[in-house]
C-alpha cells in the first residue's frame, strides 16, 4: 500500500512540474515520472519478498527473479543520462526568448 501511495505521490508531482514554463521544473517533472515507473516495475515484479538470486546459495525454487531488477538498474542509468543531457539543453537555450533584434535589422556588435 505504502508503494502504490508513493508510486501515486511521485506521479502527481511530476505532472504537475510537467505542466509548468521552466525547461528546468520539465526535467524535474521527467524525473518523477520515471521513478514512479521504476517503483512500477520492482512492485510489479517482486510479489512477495524471496531469497537472493545467488547461484549455489539458494535453490531457483526459493530465489528471487532478477530480471525487474535488472530492468530498474538499467532505467535508472538511462535516466540520469537523459536527465543531464535535457538540463544542459535548458542551459544552452535559457536566452533563446530574450534575445530582441532591432526594428532595423541589425545585429549588436558583441
Amino acid at each position: 500500500m505504502t508503494i502504490a501511495i508513493m508510486i501515486g505521490v511521485l506521479t502527481a508531482g511530476g505532472v504537475y512540474l510537467m505542466m509548468q514554463r521552466g525547461m528546468v521544473r520539465v526535467v524535474f517533472g521527467l524525473s518523477l515520472i520515471s521513478h514512479a515507473v521504476n517503483l512500477t516495475l520492482l512492485s510489479a515484479g517482486v510479489a512477495a519478498w524471496r531469497a537472493e538470486p545467488l547461484e549455489g546459495v539458494n535453490g531457483l525454487d526459493v530465489s528471487a527473479d532478477p530480471l525487474p531488477q535488472a530492468f530498474v538498474l538499467t532505467a535508472i542509468v538511462i535516466t540520469l543520462a537523459v536527465t543531464v543531457f535535457m538540463l544542459s539543453l535548458a542551459v544552452v537555450s535559457r536566452d533563446d526568448d530574450t534575445h530582441n533584434v532591432p526594428p532595423t535589422g541589425e545585429e549588436p556588435a558583441p
